[in-house]
């Protein structure tokens, strides 16, 4: 098990319940996402993002790896879902502010 801080663990948590709401909760009021190359700012709209790849793909998220570059948390993820190429390992980019994610880049 990787050791993640605690927005970042409930996160993911959050996402492997498919609980959009306690996934958003671990988010700034301004955060920024970016994923598929698309990307999104506040709360608003990031909801509206985990809603979407929740019903599209149904997304599992096991994290294998973690580390420090910068200001960026880079967790090394296995993501399994309803995609092609299923399992993945995909790289999510934390920046975190206090005790919620001001920035997740995904990819």
């Amino acid at each position: 098990m990787v050791d993640l801080p605690t927005p970042v663990r409930e996160y993911f948590d959050s996402r492997n319940a498919f609980d959009a709401s306690a996934a958003l909760a671990q988010f700034g009021d301004d955060a920024f996402v970016e994923d598929e190359n698309v990307k999104r700012r506040g709360r608003d709209s990031i909801r509206e993002w985990l809603e979407e790849t929740e019903a599209k793909y149904h997304p599992r998220f096991e994290a294998q790896a973690a580390q420090q570059m910068g200001d960026n948390l880079v967790v090394t993820t296995l993501v399994s879902g309803t995609f092609p190429g299923s399992p993945l390992s995909i790289d999510h980019a934390f920046v975190l502010s206090g005790e919620k994610i001001s920035r997740l880049v995904i990819g």
